[in-house]
C-alpha cells in the first residue's frame, strides 16, 4: 500500500473518531434542547448544537487530527473552519427542513434521521474535502516558506483578502 494513500486513510480514521465524539455532542445536545427549552424549534436546536460540536471540533482536529500539518495560527484557520462548517451545518440543516417543513416527517425520529444521518453524512464528506483543502494545510516542502505553501493553495479569493491586509 501506496504511504500516501496510508496517511490518508490514518487521517481519515482520526477524523472520523473526532466526528464520532462531536456526533455524540451534537445529538445529545440537540435533543436535549428539542425536547426542552426548544420543543417547538428543531432549526434552532439543530444550529446551536452543531455550532458546539463544530468549535470543539476544531480543536480536537487542530491538535491530533491534523497536527503535523502547517499552522497558520488560529486567527486564520478557526474563523476559515467555522465558515466552512457554516456550509456543512447549511447541509445538515438544509436537510431537517426538508423533512419537518417540506416532507411534514416532524417527529423527534425524522428530526433526528433528517440532521444526524442523513444531513450529517453529507455534511461530513464537504467538511472533510473543505477542511484538509482550505484550513489545514500541508506542510511546507523542504525549504519551502509557509507563507509560500499559503499562496500556492491559496484560491483567489484568499489570495485577494491576503493583499488587501
Amino acid at each position: 500500500m501506496d504511504s500516501r494513500f496510508r496517511a490518508v486513510l490514518h487521517e481519515i480514521a482520526k477524523f472520523g473518531l473526532v466526528g464520532l465524539i462531536n456526533f455524540a455532542l451534537d445529538v445529545g445536545l440537540f435533543n436535549v434542547l428539542r425536547v426542552t427549552v426548544l420543543a417547538d424549534k428543531p432549526i434552532t436546536a439543530g444550529v446551536i448544537s452543531t455550532s458546539v460540536a463544530a468549535t470543539s471540533s476544531y480543536f480536537m482536529n487542530r491538535h491530533w487530527t491534523w497536527r503535523h500539518r502547517a499552522r497558520t495560527g488560529v486567527r486564520r484557520e478557526l474563523p476559515l473552519f467555522l465558515v466552512l462548517s457554516g456550509v456543512g451545518l447549511g447541509i445538515s440543516t438544509g436537510c431537517l427542513a426538508l423533512s419537518h417543513y417540506v416532507l411534514g416527517l416532524d417527529s423527534l425520529l425524522a428530526d433526528n434521521v433528517a440532521k444526524n444521518v442523513v444531513g450529517l453524512g453529507l455534511g461530513m464528506v464537504w467538511r472533510f474535502w473543505s477542511f484538509k483543502r482550505w484550513v489545514f494545510l500541508s506542510p511546507p516542502q523542504d525549504g519551502e516558506d509557509p507563507e509560500t505553501e499559503l499562496e500556492r493553495l491559496a484560491t483567489p479569493a484568499e489570495a485577494a483578502v491576503r493583499t488587501a491586509f
